[in-house]
């Protein structure tokens, strides 16, 4: 892969990650100083997917307007503009509650989200793997 290759592609971390916890799947010498890195696709996905996981469950951010939120503040990025292109990819209404075990949908959020952080689309088999490794 080169340069020219999304960051978040070529560290097989399609929601852009940053470095901070230990996951499994990592790779070993990663040279991203500020995002994780991952050995496959599947495993920077089923990341993405565990820290969904931790936002619905626990902190009950469960529509579209409240991950994107906190997964993208405006203080970084547009986030009306993410949340707009996330739903109108996904399908998903911006305050629709979001149950994390429905797999159709969080792969649809997540194919979404994925979209706006590479600006290409994610095979939508590794985000259905990378949900059922979560």
């Amino acid at each position: 892969m080169t340069k020219l290759t999304p960051r978040a592609i070529r560290n097989n971390n399609p929601l852009n990650i940053r470095i901070g916890n230990t996951w499994l799947g990592e790779r070993n010498n990663p040279t991203d100083p500020a995002f994780e890195e991952f050995v496959s696709m599947e495993y920077g996905l089923r990341a993405a997917f565990c820290i969904l996981r931790r936002y619905i469950r626990r902190y009950h951010k469960n529509t579209v307007h409240d991950i994107v939120s906190t997964w993208a503040p405006a203080s970084e990025n547009n986030t009306l503009r993410y949340i707009d292109i996330v739903c109108q990819r996904s399908g998903i209404k911006p305050d629709q509650l979001i149950m994390y075990e429905d797999s159709v949908t969080m792969c649809k959020l997540v194919e979404a989200m994925a979209f706006v952080e590479c600006g290409q689309p994610i095979d939508g088999k590794k985000i259905e793997k990378g949900y059922k490794m979560a």
